[in-house]
């Protein structure tokens, strides 16, 4: 109980004031019907929960996830495009002012459609995750912030039981521990989580050992979030809509598993497929998207680790790809591909649950929500 309470008063410490003010980053996928652009940036005054009208940041293609530096105004987006070498990295420096995006260069992403990128917490490296060859690869940040040489690469191998989605490798998520030591790769196509030592002098990825944490035949891991202590992580799973939680041993880089969670109503027997896993920052409530229902799902977490279900909140809109919480956590922003809005969410501080917050804002195509302190 103590570690819960002084988890909770750290986050309690930590969360700027509710008068805060962030930009809103929006990745897009540019193609189709109603495809967005590239990057948007809308501005949201955490205090009175007001969200502006999303404006173009910066024209690029696919820019479908999107990362941000921990230190400096630089933005990182993945262009998630086909063909086995046809992936690139973007670097971009923010203009502090108005939140418009300035391209520094571009990069390889060394595979064919990067769907996931990071930047590690010494602000040297991204890490990029490719679907569609199944990789992984670093690349150098220089000083002025644009991309540099790539220093490592991985390249999965393998298949599991859907014959559909994993004939082969799909990396989809690339996740640092809390000490940095550790580079967690969910892969879809092999129902892995797959754990590499990172170096962050030189920027290398190293399989450990163990070298990953199987999850149930055909899951289908996809998104991975570590619990504020340190001590847990979660994988929701999106073939078979579920999250899997985990103990994190962080000085042995070891997952086990704790239990096995659907992250739909019993009742619900359509088609769906989950996509992001967000825990809140005071580490008692754990959020996952489900395409199909188009629903968020709320689970509480124990002291544990073990999530407990408590709801799912329609996101009014459809195939709610990705989602964020402001740093506060007194907001959530769902993005719905589909539909072609991202809607505002409040946060009961106490249970956890979402309601609607009467606002929404039209982009094509949202796929990728990320909040940036405002000056």
């Amino acid at each position: 109980m103590r570690t819960v309470a002084l988890i909770s008063l750290f986050a309690a410490l930590s969360v700027p004031g509710a008068d805060r003010r962030f930009f809103v980053y929006l990745g897009t996928y540019t193609t189709g019907k109603s495809a967005g652009k590239g990057i948007y940036v809308a501005r949201f005054d955490a205090g009175a929960g007001e969200l502006s009208e999303a404006e173009l940041a910066a024209e690029i293609a696919n820019p479908s996830f999107l990362a941000l530096h921990p230190s400096r105004p630089l933005l990182y987006a993945v262009g998630e495009t086909g063909g086995p070498q046809g992936g690139t990295v973007s670097a971009f420096a923010i203009d502090r002012g108005s939140g418009r995006l300035n391209l520094l260069n571009q990069a390889p992403s060394r595979g064919g459609g990067p769907c996931h990128v990071v930047v590690d917490r010494t602000g040297r490296y991204v890490l990029v995750v490719n679907y569609g060859t199944g990789s992984a690869a670093a690349l150098a940040i220089r000083d002025d912030g644009s991309l540099g040489d790539s220093t490592a690469f991985i390249q999965h191998s393998g298949s599991s039981v859907n014959p559909k989605r994993q004939q082969g490798p799909h990396a989809h998520s690339v996740n640092l521990s809390p000490d940095n030591r550790f580079a967690i790769v969910a892969d879809l196509g092999l129902d892995q989580v797959l754990v590499y030592r990172f170096d962050d002098a030189a920027g290398s990825l190293q399989r450990n050992d163990p070298p990953f944490a199987r999850v149930a035949p055909g899951a289908g891991p996809r998104h991975f979030a570590f619990h504020p202590s340190g001590r847990f992580a979660y994988v929701i799973n999106e073939l078979a809509s579920t999250v899997t939680a985990f103990r994190w041993d962080a000085r042995r880089g070891v997952l086990s598993e704790i239990q096995t969670i659907s992250t739909l109503p019993k009742e619900f027997s359509g088609e769906n497929y989950t996509a992001e896993v967000v825990v809140h920052p005071d580490g008692r409530f754990l959020y996952g998207s489900n395409r199909g229902h188009d629903s968020i799902a709320v689970f509480s977490i124990d002291r544990q680790g073990k999530l407990t279900f408590v709801e799912t909140t329609p996101t009014q809109g459809s195939f709610p790809r990705n989602f964020a919480l402001d740093p506060t956590g007194r907001w959530l922003l769902a993005a719905n591909q589909r539909s072609d809005n991202v809607v505002l969410f409040r946060v009961d501080p106490k249970t956890g649950r979402l309601s609607p917050a009467n606002r929404t804002i039209r982009v094509g195509s949202p796929v990728c929500v990320r909040f940036l302190a405002a000056d």
